[in-house]
């Protein structure tokens, strides 16, 4: 089925990895990266935390491009009941990963596909469960100063140099991407209203 439609699409993120994932499945979109910034001392539980923030991202977008389909999505990593968001700093980015060193932690993803003038609009989210094997300080810090995952939830990325620590995948693997690819594509088929459906 064709996603595509007769309406625009915008994607409400700046992340390239989320770029990537929906060039993967052939949706034509532009990127308008929304604004709307996480505060992690609201008291949200993963999943209330990243459904919000999916919908605030979209919704901030859409009201700016009402006649659009945008596409809001925010990740975290979860370890031990708390909420990781992207490191401050080189300091911080070597604790979460000591953190999640040998142990198995959560990503949460949230997503939501929003358009104002069709008055249509869903929100849900996804859950990977990722272990680690045991991680040596000297490739903690060749990870940071290599691959500077300042920009990724919990300090790395699955796609890249860190895969070499992942010892097991519960779960879609894209959502800990930042972006479950299967999930987002049954969602939205679903909002498409009939006559557009190609």
């Amino acid at each position: 089925m064709n996603l595509q439609n007769n309406y625009p699409i915008i994607l409400a993120s700046g992340s390239p990895r989320r770029k990537q994932l929906l060039e993967q499945i052939d949706l034509e979109f532009e990127v308008i990266p929304s604004s709307v910034h996480e505060d992690f001392t609201i008291d949200l539980s993963p999943t209330e935390f990243v459904e919000y923030y999916a919908k605030e991202k979209a919704k901030h977008v859409a009201q700016s491009h009402p006649d659009k389909w945008v596409i809001g999505a925010d990740t975290v990593v979860v370890f031990d009941a708390e909420i990781l968001g992207k490191p401050k700093d080189r300091d911080d980015s070597f604790q979460m990963l000591k953190r999640l060193s040998g142990n198995t932690h959560q990503v949460y993803t949230g997503v939501s596909i929003q358009h104002i003038n069709l008055g249509l609009k869903k929100t849900f989210h996804a859950v990977t469960n990722v272990t680690f094997n045991t991680l040596n300080d000297n490739d903690i810090y060749y990870y940071i100063d290599t691959y500077k995952p300042f920009d990724k939830a919990g300090s790395y990325g699955i796609q890249d140099w860190f895969s070499v620590y992942v010892k097991k995948i519960d779960g879609c693997f894209y959502n800990v991407m930042g972006f479950p690819l299967a999930l987002f594509y049954a969602n939205f088929s679903a909002l498409i209203p009939v006559e557009d459906k190609g």
